[in-house]
């Protein structure tokens, strides 16, 4: 049993009481026997401390002393408002940004999935280099060799991504995106329902009924968790499915589906060319380890098979494509995509917590130097460097946990802004949230801050004659503090100087891509989606819906033309359709492979309603078809590519074994695939006549005024052509093109922010520096103006200060950010570089921002008074 405070200040107070008596005894005057029984005694704090040492351990003694010291710490901040509510900000801004980056990527990357045994679940795909396909996909054919030839794949799930128009549940047909899946896809997946079934074994083949799965975001949001959709019969197209489960949360791969259907659902899926042609690829694979199966073996069997069905099969795969198969974990799948560029995050809001940190040092070292005179009493009297430093932590300390609780605070939205940004590369990003891992983080970042806060002033030495000094005098700056002052803001602009140039680089591209030329005129164009393919309206009026409703609206007030084609551009990205094609007088070289292009069917003033103007020859006609007497038109990088300079109108071309088709017409080139435009083979096909005109399904509106206002009218004259016709997607190519820019564009925000708000640190960093400095060296420009000087010449000599701090820091961060990407480099691959207008803007930002700061303290320097400045010594 430990003896009681009591006992230890009762102590202490009887050896003194008996020293005292003793010496009154000898004679000695009350007043003198006490005084010299204190000077023999010693600091009685320092005496309690020692005797404290032996009843107590060490690690309590120094634990009570540090609450002793937070308690002082509280009220002599409280006293600095002004110093303690900058240091709490600044720290919060820095924590709580690592703290939502981390919440995003511990739920992208660190999170366990959902999916049963996860760590077993494999994602199968074909590249395509040669072509910058990075996703090929799989036709019937090729799954069905690697289910008939691999042993280390337990089981295999196929999945196919479908747009259904979808007609029940009390609403009006609206559009989903679907997947269509096998038996084995949940089994393989290790999902489970919520709600019912999922699909399996008695859900194949053709004589199955259709059974559709609902995902667990579509069921919450759009049927507002309804129990009752269970049984329900609804249309997904022409056919009809009974609703058999909703499935648990879970991330929605390799599409965000809305409905999971088994494949007799799918019309497409029944015919022969998607079971028989290995090069109708539109199927994912997934697949599950056997039992004692490790993934190098199956990616080494997979690979060996899938060598063995190229060889077997060599039309099916172009030499130039250089096909080549993938195997993954799932997990590293999902993470691939959204794991450089949360890295990247991560990275820069760690710079930004390093700038804080720097800032923080700098009020904190200055600070010191102020209470110079008081740490040097503290320490003359007996307070050991031990209970300096302790003392210096416990403020720290305090800061620091404020610091941390507003950062905390700010995480929640910012992890909201984060995780909405994130989701553009990862759909796991939506799920990120403040938990516990969160708080610990950011106790752990108040902690890293304040020891090394704690350990950034000098402290004084214990020479009384010293203390008395520094307590009667003026802030002095030595130059050791001096220096140490200038290397942290010369961090804090090194760090900026990389974020800052980063973000350039991202304005500069985004600038680029926005002033890119498309190849299109997408002012007042307004594209809309009509899915006629997914009703059982396309077989029947098909024919006369196209030509009778564009006859309608373009009939409307404010429509200047209509048209329809297959793809809207930027938007419908996974609709390629590159075929091979010959053209009558070309013969391809030896060892060359046949030309490929893009087909794309359109209507009759197609070209005259996107802006792409015909260079030569005619536009198609309501008479042309692409059966009877087939005909085409060609982009100009065709016609360079294959005649020459000769004219290609007239000329013939065709597909495989299809009947040749006439050139009537050469158009400039449009790319509908990149925002940046590049030479781009394309081929147009008229939309009357062939099966592909029964998918240019996308209609295109050139309006007077607001493209937006067209669009009621619009949807009710196709809704009186059809009354189950879906109508989906209404914008104008303009905000199509904003949208695809959206990655981008939020890059750059992100970045920017985060180099805005390190500027702002660096140069309050910089101007807290100068301020000091100047405020420390009074007296010395008092002397200088004495002897001469001129106010002009102090206020060049402060501007050049900080001018050169910011060069410093340039070229530090110059040279850091140059070593930093060769490090990067060795993990991520290639990295790009900053351009030099990025660089020099950058570098003339910060010289910028740092005069500007230096202003004030330039200006209090040439206004002192010398007098005064004499004086105050």
């Amino acid at each position: 049993m430990r003896p009681d405070e009591g006992d230890l200040d009762e102590e202490i107070r009887g050896h003194l009481a008996i020293d005292i008596k003793e010496r009154i005894d000898r004679g000695e005057d009350p007043v003198s026997a006490r005084r010299a029984a204190l000077r023999e005694f010693g600091y009685v704090p320092a005496v309690r401390e020692e005797m404290r040492r032996v009843w107590y351990s060490r690690w309590y003694d120094q634990a009570e002393a540090l609450a002793r010291d937070m308690r002082f710490a509280v009220r002599s901040l409280i006293r600095a408002k002004a110093v303690t509510v900058t240091v709490v900000v600044t720290l919060a801004l820095g924590i709580g940004a690592n703290a939502a980056i981390f919440s995003v990527v511990r739920s992208v990357l660190l999170r366990p999935l959902v999916n049963r045994d996860a760590d077993r679940l494999l994602y199968i795909r074909q590249t395509a280099k040669g072509t910058g396909t990075e996703n090929l996909t799989f036709s019937v054919p090729e799954i069905n060799d690697f289910k008939s030839r691999a042993t280390t794949v337990a089981a295999f799930g196929d999945f196919s991504t479908v747009d259904f128009t979808v007609i029940g549940f009390g609403h009006e047909p609206r559009l989903v995106k679907a997947g269509v899946v096998n038996g084995s896809f949940f089994e393989v997946m290790g999902l489970r329902p919520v709600l019912g079934r999922l699909l399996n074994a008695a859900d194949d083949g053709p004589a199955a009924a259709g059974a559709a799965v609902l995902t667990h975001r579509f069921w919450t949001t759009a049927l507002q968790s309804n129990p009752a959709v269970i049984g329900q019969t609804i249309r997904l197209g022409p056919r009809a499915a009974t609703v058999v489960g909703v499935l648990e949360p879970s991330v929605p791969y390799p599409e965000e589906t809305q409905i999971i259907a088994n494949m007799v659902t799918s019309p497409h899926h029944s015919q022969a060319m998607m079971n028989t042609s290995r090069t109708h690829r539109m199927t994912e694979l997934f697949g599950r380890l056997a039992p004692g199966a490790t993934l190098e073996a199956a990616r080494a069997e997979l690979s060996t098979v899938h060598a063995s069905v190229m060889r077997q099969y060599p039309q099916a795969y172009s030499a130039r494509a250089r096909v080549q198969l993938e195997v993954r974990t799932l997990r590293d799948q999902l993470a691939s995509p959204a794991q450089t560029i949360l890295l990247v995050l991560l990275a820069a809001t760690a710079v930004v917590f390093v700038i804080a940190c720097a800032n923080v040092a700098n009020l904190i070292l200055a600070r010191s130097v102020r209470r110079e005179g008081e740490l040097a009493v503290r320490a003359a009297i007996g307070a050991s460097r031990g209970a300096l430093r302790r003392t210096l932590l416990a403020e720290s300390l305090v800061m620091c946990t404020g610091g941390a609780i507003l950062g905390l605070l700010l995480a929640a939205p910012l992890v909201t802004v984060a995780s909405r940004y994130a989701a553009r590369f990862s759909i796991r990003a939506l799920d990120a949230t403040v938990d516990a891992s969160v708080l610990w983080l950011g106790a752990g970042l108040a902690v890293i801050a304040a020891v090394l806060l704690a350990f950034v002033p000098r402290l004084p030495s214990s020479d009384r004659t010293a203390a008395v000094g520094l307590a009667g005098g003026s802030v002095r700056l030595t130059p050791g503090t001096n220096r140490r002052l200038r290397i942290f803001a010369t961090i804090q602009v090194a760090c900026s100087f990389v974020l800052l140039a980063g973000a350039g680089m991202l304005i500069a591209t985004l600038t680029a891509l926005q002033t890119a030329n498309t190849g299109y005129d997408m002012r007042q164009v307004l594209a809309i989606d009509v899915p006629a393919l997914a009703t059982a309206v396309v077989d029947k009026n098909r024919s006369t819906f196209s030509p009778e409703a564009t006859r309608r609206i373009r009939e409307l007030p404010g429509v200047q033309g209509v048209a329809a084609g297959l793809v809207v551009p930027w938007r419908d990205l996974s609709f390629s359709n590159r075929l091979p094609f010959s053209v009558e007088g070309y013969q391809t070289a030896d060892g060359e492979e046949r030309p490929t292009a893009q087909l794309r069917v359109v209507s009759p003033g197609f070209f005259d309603v996107l802006g792409v103007p015909i260079l030569s020859g005619r536009d198609f006609t309501s008479e042309d078809r692409s059966d009877t007497d087939p005909v085409a038109i060609v982009s100009q990088s065709v016609a360079r590519r294959m005649f020459s300079s000769a004219d290609a109108v007239n000329r013939r071309l065709w597909f495989g074994t299809a009947k040749p088709r006439r050139i009537i017409g050469i158009v400039a080139d449009a790319d509908d695939q990149n925002i940046v435009q590049a030479p781009t083979l394309t081929i147009y096909e008229p939309i009357r006549g062939g099966i592909m005109g029964q998918l240019a399904n996308r209609l295109f509106v050139r309006a007077a005024g607001d493209p937006y206002t067209l669009v009621p009218p619009v949807t009710r004259i196709i809704r009186e052509t059809s009354a189950d016709q879906a109508v989906e997607r209404p914008a104008t190519l303009e905000d199509v093109r904003a949208e695809v820019l959206t990655p981008e564009r939020l890059n750059t925000f992100v970045f920017s922010a985060l180099g805005g708000i390190a500027l702002l640190i660096a140069v309050v960093g910089v101007a807290g520096v100068l301020a000091f400095s100047v405020g420390a060296r009074m007296r010395e420009f008092g002397v200088r103006l004495a002897i001469g000087s001129t106010p002009h010449d102090l206020r060049i000599g402060v501007l050049r200060d900080g001018i050169r701090i910011a060069a410093f820091g340039i070229a530090a961060g110059a040279v850091g950010g140059y070593a930093l990407v060769r490090v990067v480099e060795r993990v991520f691959g290639a990295v790009q570089l900053p351009g030099a207008l990025s660089v020099i803007g950058a570098a003339v930002v910060l010289i910028g921002a740092a005069a500007v700061a230096s202003l004030m303290p330039a200006t209090r320097a040439s206004r002192v008074d010398v007098l005064q400045a004499l004086r105050s010594e």
